[in-house]
């Protein structure tokens, strides 16, 4: 089914969400079409920011707002989706358009195993009517659900269209770029120069899935390295939890601006313990790469100043491999909280693998390796 057909189908001037990759042909009919213009399209910090925005633009309109998301984003909606928007509440209407990973039978990593198992049951238990979409899908049949979608809308409650892969496509493309020099897996692997044998956290996506390549290419063992392949915007966290437990460590922490964004309250937490051995790496290319490269507000805005305006001591903003290199070796030879906001290109190798270690065995060898160290 075309991506345009479903938005016709559907009649919502507003669209908010996060992208997913499932719903890649939905995300650059938008950007497209709309691009971010406040007006019709943004592209939310997380899922349960979007839901909440969403509710805004109902009670300023009166009429309905479309919510998409990949389906790992469910818990971040919950919250607004059952406290506010729900029938019992404010009765806000919204249609949601889900990306399904991890669907029963498909497959699909392992970090969306569980969820995918979840998926329709998180929905039923929202009180939410579901209708999947795959690629037999009519138009025709779409549209008869709306009807039936159209009767509960107007009730305040809300509905959802499942979307299975490869059920949009799209015929035009959005191409996504900037103007920064520095390569996301060069700097990984400048990053790596530096921590030799010191734990290393990276964040959901494309990152892990370099960091694992390198070790590969450069014969390392990969027991230094914790991949956060799933749980988006958590990494940061995770690592201070390590860092306030492992104080004669140096941790290492390579973040993205998508998750950042996605739970930036962490700053907060982090800056107020100051854990003097973490090191906070942000490779910021202002889009949500590993999903298409949609956009993220990472590009307009310096993440370096809001972690100083928290209480990080110390900050910077890199542009180029030697400013890296002065910031890595800093962050390396000192005694304090760190945070570099490396800005990065839009881009990753059209031949980039995943990692073949299963997450239980990275677990076990990231836990054993720290208790030699």
């Amino acid at each position: 089914m075309k991506a345009e057909d479903l938005t016709n189908i559907i009649k919502s001037d507003f669209y908010t969400g996060v992208p997913d990759s499932q719903l890649k042909a939905l995300c650059d009919y938008l950007m497209l079409t709309y691009g971010i213009d406040s007006s019709h399209h943004i592209i939310a910090a997380n899922e349960g920011n979007a839901v909440a925005i969403a509710a805004g633009y109902h009670l300023a309109t009166g009429k309905i707002p479309v919510v998409y998301l990949q389906n790992s984003g469910e818990g971040n909606m919950i919250n607004p989706a059952v406290s506010l928007c729900s029938e019992s509440v404010y009765a806000i209407p919204c249609i949601f358009v889900i990306g399904w990973r991890g669907e029963p039978q498909a497959d699909d990593e392992p970090q969306h195993a569980a969820q995918g198992k979840m998926t329709l049951q998180i929905l039923q238990e929202m009180g939410i009517s579901s209708y999947i979409i795959d690629k037999k899908t009519s138009a025709e049949q779409v549209r008869d659900c709306m009807v039936s979608f159209r009767k509960k809308l107007a009730k305040g409650l809300m509905t959802a269209f499942v979307i299975r892969k490869g059920a949009l496509t799209y015929d035009g493309k959005a191409d996504y770029v900037n103007s920064n020099i520095l390569i996301r897996e060069e700097i990984i692997e400048r990053i790596l120069r530096y921590s030799g044998n010191d734990p290393v956290l990276s964040t959901t996506g494309k990152t892990s899935r370099e960091l694992f390549e390198i070790r590969e290419r450069n014969g390392q063992q990969h027991s230094c390295d914790f991949l956060t392949v799933g749980s988006m915007g958590h990494c940061s966290s995770i690592a201070l939890g390590i860092a306030l437990q492992k104080p004669d460590m140096k941790i290492w922490c390579i973040d993205g601006d998508g998750a950042a964004l996605m739970h930036l309250g962490s700053l907060t937490v982090i800056a107020d313990r100051k854990p003097e051995n973490l090191i906070h790496i942000i490779i910021n290319n202002g889009a949500h790469e590993s999903v298409g490269g949609q956009p993220t507000v990472a590009g307009n805005i310096k993440l370096a100043d809001i972690a100083c305006s928290c209480g990080y001591p110390k900050t910077c903003t890199v542009f180029t491999m030697e400013e890296l290199d002065q910031a890595l070796e800093e962050a390396r030879e000192g005694g304090s909280l760190m945070l570099i906001e490396v800005m990065s290109r839009i881009g990753s190798r059209e031949d980039l693998g995943r990692p073949f270690v299963s997450t239980l065995d990275n677990k076990k060898n990231f836990m054993d390796h720290m208790k030699k160290q």
